[in-house]
C-alpha cells in the first residue's frame, strides 16, 4: 500500500515556489520563508497566482508529486501532471468499459448506494448522540426516505434514472443538514446547498473541503494508472476530473461533511473566520483556511478499519484504496466495485 506522505498547502497568495537541490523553497517578495524536502511530499496545493518555477515542476514530475493550483478563495484552477506512468492496458480497459452500459451503470450504482448509505449513517449517529438537541421526527423522516432510496437506486434501469434518485436523496439529506449543526446555530445556519459562489459559512466550508477531497481522489486514480478525466456517471468535459467526481460521492458524507460538522460543533471555526463580499459570496479568511488545512491533515492521519479490505488504514489512504479496488474490477480480479460503506 502506498505510504501516506504530506501534502504541502501554500496558503499565501503572494508565494512563489522554486527548487534548490532536493528542497522546495517558498518565496514571498523574493525572501525565503520556508524550505521543505521533496522526499517528504506527495502533493503540493497552492492558493495563489504566482505559481512555481519550471525547475520545480520538472522535479515534481520526475517524483510523481502532483501540483494543484487554486485561487486564494479555494476555487480550482488547474492540476499539473507529468508523463503518464499508468498501465496503458488498464486505461484501454477503462475507456472500453465506458461504452459498456451495464458495467458503467453498475459502478455508478455502487458509488451512489454508498453515498446514500453513508449519508443515512450520519443522520442516524446524530439521532443517537444528540436526540435532545434536534427535531427527531424531521431527521428520522429524512433517514427513512434515504433508506427507501437505496432500493430505488439499486433497481434503477439507466443513468438518467439513477441521477434522478440521487438528486432527490441529496435534496432530502441537505434539507435536514442544519439539524446536524448542534453548536453556533446562529452563525452557521444552513438552508440549502449552494456554490459558485457559496452564500453562507457552511457552504463555503463544504465547497472548500470538496475541492480538497476531489484533488486527493484524482491523485489516487493517477497513482494506480487510471485516467481521472474519464468518468461513468459524471459526463466528460475538458479539464473536469469526471472519474474522481464519481468516486468522491461515497466519501462526501463521511470525510467531507462530517469533517465540516466537527469543526463547527467543536467550535474550531467561528463566525470571525469568514467574510461576506458585496456579491453575497462568503469567503474563508487566510487564518481560518490555514487552521482548516491543518485539521484536514490531522484527519487524514486517523486510522480506521477498511470495511472491505478489513485492514487498518489511514483516512488519507482511503481514496487510494478505492482507486486500487476499482482498477482490480477493470482487470477482472473482482466481479464488481466494492464501495466504502461506513460501519
Amino acid at each position: 500500500m502506498k505510504k501516506l506522505l504530506n501534502t504541502l498547502y501554500v496558503t499565501s497568495p503572494d508565494s512563489y515556489l522554486s527548487l534548490d537541490g532536493e528542497n522546495i523553497i517558498i518565496l514571498v517578495q523574493d525572501q525565503e520563508k520556508k524550505r521543505i524536502p521533496l522526499h517528504n511530499i506527495e502533493s503540493v496545493v497552492s492558493f495563489g497566482y504566482r505559481g512555481v518555477s519550471p525547475a520545480l515542476m520538472g522535479a515534481c514530475v520526475e517524483r510523481n508529486i502532483s501540483l494543484c493550483f487554486l485561487t486564494p478563495q479555494g476555487k480550482f484552477l488547474a492540476r499539473v501532471i507529468g508523463k503518464v506512468k499508468g498501465n496503458v492496458l488498464l486505461r484501454e480497459i477503462q475507456y472500453q468499459a465506458l461504452k459498456e452500459e451495464k458495467m458503467a451503470l453498475g459502478f455508478a450504482k455502487n458509488c451512489i448506494l454508498a453515498k446514500i448509505f453513508n449519508s443515512r449513517q450520519i443522520l442516524e449517529r446524530t439521532l443517537r448522540d444528540h436526540s435532545l438537541q434536534l427535531d427527531i421526527q424531521k431527521v428520522k423522516q429524512a433517514s427513512d426516505y434515504l433508506k427507501q432510496s437505496l432500493k430505488l437506486i439499486k433497481n434503477s434501469n439507466d443513468m438518467f434514472q439513477l441521477r434522478g434518485y440521487e438528486g432527490e436523496a441529496a435534496s432530502i439529506y441537505f434539507g435536514v443538514f442544519d439539524q446536524l449543526i448542534i453548536q453556533q446555530k446562529k452563525s452557521f445556519s444552513f438552508q440549502s446547498r449552494n456554490r459558485r459562489p457559496p452564500l453562507d459559512n457552511v457552504n463555503a466550508m463544504l465547497s472548500f473541503v470538496y475541492t480538497l477531497l476531489t484533488n486527493m481522489v484524482a491523485s489516487a486514480l493517477e497513482t494506480v494508472g487510471l485516467d481521472p478525466y474519464v468518468g461513468f456517471m459524471h459526463t466528460d468535459r475538458p479539464g473536469r476530473v469526471s472519474l474522481a467526481l464519481d468516486l468522491i460521492e461515497e466519501l462526501r458524507p463521511i470525510l467531507a461533511d462530517r469533517f465540516v460538522l466537527t469543526l463547527i460543533n467543536k467550535k474550531i471555526v467561528t463566525s470571525k473566520d469568514f467574510s461576506k463580499q458585496e456579491s453575497g459570496a462568503v469567503l474563508i479568511n487566510d487564518k481560518a483556511r490555514k487552521l482548516l488545512l491543518q485539521e484536514w491533515q490531522n484527519k487524514k492521519k486517523e486510522v480506521i478499519t477498511h470495511p472491505y479490505l478489513e485492514e487498518k488504514i489511514e483516512w488519507g489512504m482511503i481514496p487510494f484504496a478505492q482507486a486500487m479496488l476499482f482498477s482490480r474490477v477493470l482487470r477482472g480480479d473482482l466481479d464488481e466495485y466494492p464501495p466504502f460503506f461506513l460501519k
